[in-house]
């Protein structure tokens, strides 16, 4: 599992933590704004009945007088306040007598009209009341145009044509708002600052024990079958597959289901090669003894073209049981390497001339290429790779020598995708066009690469034609 699983965790956090401030953020903003907005129309509300109850029509503008300056004509206020406005109503005619009285009677005293001062606005009543009621209904509106200095206006008509207004500073409630926000931002960074590196620290278990299962899955992979997740417990051990499962004793989470199913495979993949390998190897070692007494009985026949072809098939049994026993040698870890200084060109030579591959062999200029190895495996190696180029691909067979470096190369079909996706496999050639076999031979130079400390790479090469590469350890692996 990569290392950074954890800060993705803490990003994941991050991004999820920053949402819901944003959220909450944004909601707290409304709902402020949306209040400090209401209480603003309150005051300015109040304020215009304020200045409406104190207005007295009639009486002569004296100084000072408290309600003056917000009495004001329509056409004076803002054009968004005005167009805001309920629709001016007519008055009654002051000269229309009360009920009783006959048309041109002289009203009584207590029921005549309020008469006109000598500045054209209505007396007041002689009972004190005042001689006139508001029109309409008021109305308010936010004047955002200077930022820095809002206003929140509220005005009403009241007799005469006029509007009552008032007029509410709300620089102050909008400083408070920009506060609250600042705090909110300052308050979620200070949040997040914890948050992250915690959260980080707190997904380090998991992503420890994650990485922990995924190196445990490449070794596995890599054919260390006796690598586990970590110490645990057999389940299960009455199984009669031999198969034991695995679980780590104090955890029930999927962390531990997945190291579980690890382990379990890893058992299951151990058993079943041990009982291949096994299986090979009673097979092979039961197999030499009949195939040498038919070996020997071919040789007491007569000769002819039957006898010929017997001893061929007989030979050929023979090499697949030798085959299959150093397989199973390989594959119980019990070979040795004798490593001796190796000329490497004339060593490829001679083991394509013994399996009687006709191959040239190519060396790289500045001297004969020396390498410091086993003799036998390097020939084996050579061998199998040589015969595997004959067998299923076409001459010419090129043999190429550098530093601590042989390729092996066909001019054929090259290696099916298969095989170089996967790797070579027992008893399987891959493509029916690279011709029939058992499959054993590059399995068996696979694993004698392994016991010398070789790399052994399978590929085809970009005009045609399979190529193998062997390179070799320029210092003795088993050195400490």
């Amino acid at each position: 599992m990569p290392g950074s699983l954890r800060w993705k965790v803490a990003a994941l956090i991050t991004v999820a933590c920053c949402a819901v401030a944003a959220v909450v953020g944004v909601l707290v903003h409304r709902m402020t704004l949306e209040r400090t907005m209401r209480l603003g129309e309150d005051r300015a509300l109040t304020d215009v009945a304020t200045v409406a109850a104190q207005y007295r029509t009639g009486a002569a503008p004296e100084q000072p007088v408290p309600w003056t300056d917000w009495i004001r004509d329509p056409a004076e206020l803002p054009a968004a306040l005005r167009a805001r406005l309920p629709a001016e109503q007519p008055t009654e005619d002051p000269t229309v007598s009360s009920p009783g009285s006959s048309p041109g009677s002289s009203p009584d005293s207590s029921t005549a009209a309020p008469a006109e001062s000598s500045t054209g606005s209505p007396t007041p009543s002689p009972t004190g009341s005042p001689a006139w009621t508001p029109d309409g209904s008021a109305v308010t509106w936010y004047d955002d145009q200077k930022p820095d200095q809002p206003w929140m206006w509220a005005a009403l008509r009241v007799h005469g044509g006029f509007v009552a207004t008032s007029k509410i500073d709300m620089s102050s409630d909008l400083a408070g708002l920009r506060a609250l926000d600042r705090a909110m931002v300052l308050a979620a960074l200070t949040a997040l600052a914890v948050v992250v590196p915690l959260s980080a620290l707190l997904a380090e278990p998991a992503n420890r024990r994650l990485r922990r299962v995924a190196v445990t899955a490449r070794r596995i992979a890599a054919g260390d079958l006796d690598a586990r997740v970590a110490t645990t417990k057999p389940l299960g051990s009455g199984r009669r597959d031999g198969v034991s499962a695995t679980k780590r004793p104090g955890r029930g989470d999927e962390i531990a289901d997945i190291a579980v199913a690890v382990d379990s495979m890893a058992a299951s993949l151990q058993h079943r090669l041990l009982a291949e390998q096994r299986f090979t190897a009673d097979v092979a070692h039961d197999l030499r003894t009949p195939i040498m007494g038919l070996v020997a009985a071919a040789e007491l026949l007569d000769e002819g073209e039957a006898t010929d072809l017997v001893r061929d098939r007989v030979q050929v049994l023979r090499s697949l049981v030798e085959d299959l026993l150093e397989v199973s040698r390989l594959d119980a870890g019990a070979e040795v390497a004798e490593r001796v200084r190796v000329p490497l060109a004339e060593l490829a030579a001679q083991s394509a001339e013994r399996v009687g591959v006709e191959a040239r062999v190519v060396t790289s200029a500045g001297g004969e290429p020396v390498a410091v190895t086993d003799p036998r495996r390097l020939d084996r190696i050579v061998a199998n790779l040589v015969l595997n180029a004959r067998r299923h691909g076409e001459p010419p067979v090129l043999i190429t020598v550098r530093d601590h470096l042989v390729e092996i190369r066909d001019h054929g079909p090259g290696y099916p995708q298969e095989l170089l996706a996967e790797g070579p496999r027992r008893f399987r050639t891959g493509a029916a066009e690279r011709g029939r076999g058992h499959g054993l031979g590059l399995t068996i130079a696979l694993g004698q690469a392994g016991v010398i400390g070789a790399e052994l790479t399978l590929a085809n090469a970009e005009d045609g034609g399979a190529l193998a590469t062997l390179r070799l350890p320029r210092r003795d692996p088993d050195a400490s």
